[in-house]
């Protein structure tokens, strides 16, 4: 049997598209054929399913956004620079109107969406959201060593404080979604978690 031969991360990025736009349970497979350019039986073949397409999805979602917060930080001259940045950009993602950019984000989106009907998926979905909380963690630690921050809280107290305030920003985006409103709300954030 010949395998199907194609660019998995630009399929995988299609399919965060596609699950972002509709949901995991709206997402057909007649949606993620037009959003892949793949046919149902090559994403069977290469994914077992749509779960096993959404896995994939996940895992590569997680390390689009590990890339782009390194080098976010890397090319940054001081932590909170960096720290200011990835607000900006998150506040930028979820206002922007271009294709290449997600409005929601997938985990977010995938967790309210599936509840405990899909024990698999939540449960990457949650380690993806463990791993970005512990990256939000690192910085913090990171500013603390350089004497940016003081440390009277913790880089963990931080950096959980930080993560929730990005989920509520991105919620409240959905009904609010003025660029400079959320501006205004990610600099009181980050004035917070940086006092």
């Amino acid at each position: 049997m010949r395998t199907a031969e194609f660019d998995r991360e630009q399929v995988l990025r299609a399919a965060i598209h596609a699950f972002v736009a509709k949901g995991y349970t709206k997402t057909s497979m007649q949606d993620l054929k037009a959003a892949t350019g793949l046919h149902p039986g090559s994403i069977y073949c290469a994914f077992d399913n749509k779960k096993g397409l959404m896995l994939a999805a996940i895992e590569q979602y997680d390390k689009d956004k590990t890339d782009e917060f390194q080098a976010l930080f890397a090319s940054s001259n001081t932590v909170l620079e960096g720290l200011w940045g990835y607000l900006a950009r998150t506040v930028e993602d979820i206002t922007s109107s271009r294709q290449d950019r997600l409005k929601a984000c997938l985990s977010q989106k995938a967790l309210s969406e599936l509840g405990d009907n899909e024990p698999e998926i939540e449960a990457a979905l949650k380690a993806s959201s463990r791993r970005w909380k512990n990256a939000l963690i690192g910085v913090f630690e990171q500013a603390m060593e350089r004497g940016e921050l003081n440390r009277e809280r913790s880089a963990e107290q931080r950096g959980q404080y930080l993560a929730m305030g990005l989920l509520g920003l991105r919620t409240y985006a959905q009904s609010e979604p003025d660029p400079k409103l959320l501006t205004e709300l990610a600099r009181q954030l980050f004035d917070s978690v940086c006092q």
